[in-house]
């Protein structure tokens, strides 16, 4: 009997059903604070400007950006309220305070 085969087969075994039990968990994990490409692209340079401290695909980032949502750009805002990030009524309300505060 090889016991070294006998070895190398249980620790394959070990390490394709680790990588299955991991792989099973990323996408969901991944899945609830995915970004669209679009709106990556979009808000790329308002994310290095403002955001940078974060992971890009982290819980955070959503927080900053909304923290400096008066200052991101158009093409930005437009992505984020054609991804469903954030709502037209929301933007439109924001725009607004920012304008009166601005007088």
């Amino acid at each position: 009997m090889d016991f070294r085969n006998t070895g190398i087969r249980a620790a394959s075994r070990s390490a394709i059903f680790s990588i299955v039990t991991v792989a099973a968990f990323v996408p969901m994990a991944s899945n609830a604070f995915a970004i669209s490409l679009k709106v990556q692209l979009a808000c790329a340079t308002d994310y290095y400007a403002h955001c940078s401290a974060y992971s890009p695909f982290g819980p955070q980032v959503r927080s900053c950006m909304r923290a400096v949502g008066n200052s991101l750009s158009k093409r930005c805002v437009d992505a984020l309220v054609a991804a469903g990030e954030v709502s037209a009524g929301e933007v439109a309300r924001r725009r607004g305070l920012s304008e009166t505060a601005a007088r």
